[in-house]
């Protein structure tokens, strides 16, 4: 079948990844453990019955029945990627932000024995993006370096259509996804502290990236004024919603990356 067929190929490729990364400083490390199961591409189970969450990447989910065959294995080999990796060996747990969600995960950064980000691998190998959030960035910066690396020899899922990244124009049929989107901001606006970056001449429909009050101000500290943007090409990553319009709610300054001054 062919999505066996690209399993196969997406596993050769896995042998001949970018040079290893070594844990990002910045993280808090605490303890050790060996993992017990490989759950998916970004899940784990260890020896002692935790289940931890990947942090700071994305990786291909199996899709629902009838999906396209390409998205379903490219999930499998992330899930494979993570064994390969992981799976009967001992890691190194770190944390950076909040150490648990509401499912009871533990929401950590791993590495093997001898150093090897788990994060770091599975993103230069191309078989994650990056998902940040406000309150655990940092890492961001590497995991972002080495996706561009990833993305610029197309590796992975850079390969596949269902994870190119959209122009602003092709946004409206993403809804509830997460995307890359590259774009010029056409315009700006402010309305109650809110910045809104337009991406087209009609704010009703086009799409629009919003950066709330209280945002800003995290946007501002970092060195990137979101009042300054306006004309510039922008590569912008989050959930696209439906708010007059397709929209991306950019919460921390990770979320929006420069091309063109």
């Amino acid at each position: 079948m062919r999505w066996r067929m690209v399993i196969a190929i997406l596993t050769l490729a896995l042998g001949t990844a970018a040079a290893a990364a070594p844990l990002p400083a910045g993280l808090q490390v605490e303890g050790r453990a060996v993992v017990r199961e490989v759950i998916d591409g970004d899940t784990l189970r260890l020896a002692d019955g935790r289940s931890v969450r990947l942090i700071g990447i994305l990786v291909p989910k199996a899709p629902a029945e009838g999906a396209r065959a390409p998205v379903w294995a490219l999930a499998q080999a992330a899930r494979s990627a993570l064994a390969e990796l992981a799976e009967g060996r001992e890691v190194v747990i770190a944390y950076d932000g909040p150490r648990s969600d509401r499912h009871n995960h533990v929401l950590a950064h791993l590495a093997s024995a001898t150093g090897l980000w788990l994060q770091g691998e599975l993103v230069a190998r191309g078989m994650a993006r990056v998902y940040t959030e406000p309150d655990s960035r940092a890492a961001a910066a590497e995991l972002l370096a080495i996706e561009a690396q990833a993305r610029a020899t197309r590796r992975g899922i850079w390969v596949q259509a269902a994870f190119h990244v959209l122009r602003p124009d092709e946004t409206a049929r993403h809804i509830d996804s997460f995307q890359l989107v590259e774009g010029k901001a056409q315009r700006l606006e402010t309305r109650r502290g809110r910045v809104y970056l337009n991406f087209g001449d009609e704010w009703r429909s086009d799409f629009t990236v919003t950066i709330a009050p209280e945002a800003r101000r995290l946007f501002v500290a970092s060195g990137l004024d979101p009042l300054a943007l306006a004309g510039k090409t922008l590569r912008i990553r989050g959930w696209i919603k439906s708010l007059n319009g397709p929209s991306i709610e950019a919460t921390h300054p990770e979320q929006i990356e420069v091309l063109s001054k």
